[in-house]
């Protein structure tokens, strides 16, 4: 691993770490019918996982879709 990326992966961590760390006074969040109370990291850590999670699902839907296509026009000339 080289060292600029071990930098950048500290740096990460130390946001995170500030991020929590500001972030810990409980909220409520409403869901459908339900309000449920937590500290505002653990709501913005589970709506960033959603997110990842949405992103990786419909990254890979339109990977397979994007793949599934034949390339029609195959006319190479030499110019």
């Amino acid at each position: 691993m080289s060292k600029a990326r071990k930098i950048i992966i500290a740096l990460l961590v130390v946001l995170t770490v500030i991020v929590i760390l500001q972030n810990t006074q409980a909220v409520d969040t409403k869901l459908l019918f339900v309000t449920v109370t937590m500290p505002r990291a653990l709501l913005l850590l589970v709506t960033f996982l959603g997110g990842l999670a949405m992103g990786l699902v419909l990254s890979d839907f339109r990977l397979k879709k994007n793949t599934g296509r034949k390339i029609t026009n195959t006319n190479f000339t030499n110019t």
